[in-house]
């Protein structure tokens, strides 16, 4: 029994389940060629990869820090364990430590990438430590900001059961959040780090927002999948966008010429942009308190309190009720694209 025992996951020949076949084309000459190739491929295209390199930063670190920072906008929401008021400042203590000694070593390799070409040396610990201590200080603005963003995600979804649905599992409260996190990290100037929180919310949650956006209070996403939010974009309070909109360029072929330049729009306060709107351009502008309606390319600026729709298309439908049948328009309200 104890012989059947030591045989489970191998074959009549004692050999692992998985391991290949003595016939098989997989050996080690041929894993040595492969290995070869590879090699040669990093001696020829040297500028993908990170050899012999100590400023390479630890996205699983990054990630990691991003998710304890959520607990600290949020307390008591994601956690393990039931948190009690006398305990809290015992958790937040130990979260601030842990948020402060991963980050400031991993912005202290990210001030080794600025583009200024200023050589990476023993200060950029010392400064990476102010300028986490510097982020760590607006973190109870940003939990005001997002406060607001709550607050406007329920007011203006029916759907919404409470303020703990949002906050535990609303996708656009979520990219919001990270999004607010990143861009004070990029208004203190640190290279790829806020780059990489968003793009983890990019890859969970199908929003893609610019960490140098400029985003007001009250900013609402309803669903969100597949929204693009570019890096010079302006958005006021109380805007709400639906899923699909791109807030984006009208075009990318100047390249890297292009850095620095107001290249995507500036939304005023008050704007509702429904699902699958474009607006393109840095000169374009929405004033407070304009409609944009479903599907509409807008690339020019659009005054105060209009709205904006694409024209109504006529529907047709082939009913079945005879072989002869005929095509029926139907007759849609004004603005009808516009209804969620």
């Amino acid at each position: 029994m104890d012989k059947e025992k030591n045989t489970i996951g191998r074959n009549k020949t004692n050999m692992p389940a998985s391991a290949p076949s003595s016939n098989s084309i997989f050996g080690g000459a041929h894993i040595k060629k492969l290995v070869d190739k590879l090699i040669a491929s990093y001696e020829e295209i040297e500028k993908t990869i990170k050899i012999d390199s100590v400023y390479q930063l630890n996205r699983s670190v990054l990630i990691d820090t991003t998710e304890k920072l959520r607990r600290l906008i949020f307390p008591g929401y994601f956690v393990k364990k039931y948190i009690t008021k006398s305990f809290i400042e015992y958790q937040t203590g130990e979260l601030v430590e842990e948020i402060f000694f991963d980050l400031t070593k991993q912005i202290a390799i990210a001030l080794c990438h600025r583009k200024d070409g200023s050589p990476c040396h023993d200060a950029a610990m010392e400064q990476a430590e102010k300028l986490v201590y510097t982020f760590l200080s607006k973190l109870p603005q940003i939990r005001k900001y997002l406060a607001a963003d709550v607050d406007a995600a329920f007011d203006g979804d029916p759907a919404a059961y409470s303020r703990d649905e949002i906050i535990s599992s609303y996708p656009g409260i979520y990219a919001i959040m990270i999004y607010r996190l990143a861009h004070e990290l990029y208004l203190l100037n640190i290279p790829l780090i806020p780059r990489i929180m968003t793009e983890y919310a990019h890859n969970s949650t199908g929003i893609d927002i610019h960490p140098g956006a400029t985003i007001g209070s009250h900013f609402f996403i309803d669903h969100g999948t597949g929204i693009v939010i570019g890096e010079t974009t302006v958005i006021g309070k109380n805007v709400k966008i639906y899923q699909g909109v791109t807030l984006g360029g009208l075009s990318t072929r100047g390249g890297q010429t292009l850095q620095g330049v107001k290249r995507h729009p500036t939304i005023e306060d008050d704007v509702t942009i429904y699902s699958g709107a474009s607006i393109l351009g840095g000169n374009t502008v929405i004033g407070c308190g304009v409609i944009i309606g479903s599907n509409a390319f807008v690339t020019k600026s659009v005054p105060a309190k209009t709205r904006v729709s694409v024209k109504n298309p006529e529907l047709q439908i082939l009913t079945s009720e005879s072989k002869n049948a005929e095509h029926q328009e139907f007759k849609q309200t004004e603005f009808w694209d516009w209804v969620i």
